[in-house]
C-alpha cells in the first residue's frame, strides 16, 4: 500500500504531534460516551480538544477514522497478557480484565457506542474487528503455553477459546443486561477452560 493509500486515522504520529493525537482522542472519547456515535462531530472534537479544526480534518478526515484510532489506541493501551503458569489463573485474569473494563464508567459506555456505530458503519466495524483481533492475539499465548505444558490438546484453537471466555461478559453488556461482576467473569473463564480441556476447540 502507498503513501496516498493510506486510511485517514490509522498511522500513529510520532513527536510532538503526539501530543494532539492525545487531546483529540480523550475529546473523542469524551463525546462518544455523552452523544454516541451519531453525535460525534469533528468540529466539536477539535473544540473539545482546544485544537484547530484544520489539524483534525486534515489527520483525522471522517468521524470513522477518528474512531478507527481511537481504537488503535485502546489496544495500544491495554494491559499486557497475565502469565501465571497455570490456564485458569491465566482466563481468570482475562476475565476479570474485560469485566473491569466493561463495568468503567467511562470505557463501558465508550465500548457501548463503537459497537452500536459498527452496525451500521463499515469503516468503524473494520476498526473494531482490528481492535479484538489485537486483543485476542495478545492473550492466545497462554493458551498456546497450556497446550505446550500438556494442560490442553495438542491442536486447541487458541483464539477461539479466548473469544469462548469474553462472548459471555459481552452479551451482558449489549444484549441482556444482567450483571457483570467478578463472580460472572470467572464463571466464563472456568466454562472456557472446561471446554478446551474437553477438545471442543481442537481445529
Amino acid at each position: 500500500m502507498g503513501a496516498e493509500e493510506v486510511e485517514p486515522g490509522t498511522v500513529r504520529p510520532g513527536g510532538r504531534t503526539a501530543r494532539v493525537r492525545e487531546s483529540v482522542l480523550r475529546a473523542a472519547g469524551d463525546a462518544l460516551v455523552e452523544q454516541g456515535f451519531g453525535g460525534l462531530d469533528l468540529a466539536d472534537v477539535a473544540r473539545r480538544a482546544e485544537v484547530g479544526k484544520t489539524t483534525v480534518y486534515r489527520r483525522w478526515a471522517t468521524t470513522a477514522g477518528l474512531v478507527a484510532d481511537l481504537l488503535t489506541d485502546m489496544a495500544e493501551q491495554s494491559v499486557p497478557r497475565a502469565d501465571t503458569g497455570s490456564l485458569d489463573e491465566d482466563l481468570r485474569a482475562n476475565a476479570r480484565l474485560v469485566v473491569r473494563t466493561l463495568t468503567d464508567a467511562r470505557q463501558g459506555p465508550l465500548f457501548s457506542a463503537v459497537v452500536a456505530a459498527a452496525t451500521c458503519d463499515p469503516r468503524t466495524a473494520e476498526a473494531l474487528h482490528r481492535f479484538y483481533a489485537v486483543r485476542v492475539e495478545e492473550w492466545a499465548g497462554c493458551v498456546d503455553a497450556a497446550v505446550a505444558r500438556g494442560e490442553l490438546p495438542p491442536g486447541t484453537d487458541a483464539h477461539e477459546v479466548i473469544r469462548a471466555v469474553s462472548a459471555p461478559l459481552y452479551y451482558r453488556l449489549l444484549a441482556s443486561g444482567d450483571p457483570l461482576d467478578e463472580s460472572v467473569a470467572d464463571r466464563a473463564a472456568e466454562a472456557a477452560a472446561a471446554a478446551a480441556r474437553a477438545g471442543v476447540y481442537v481445529g
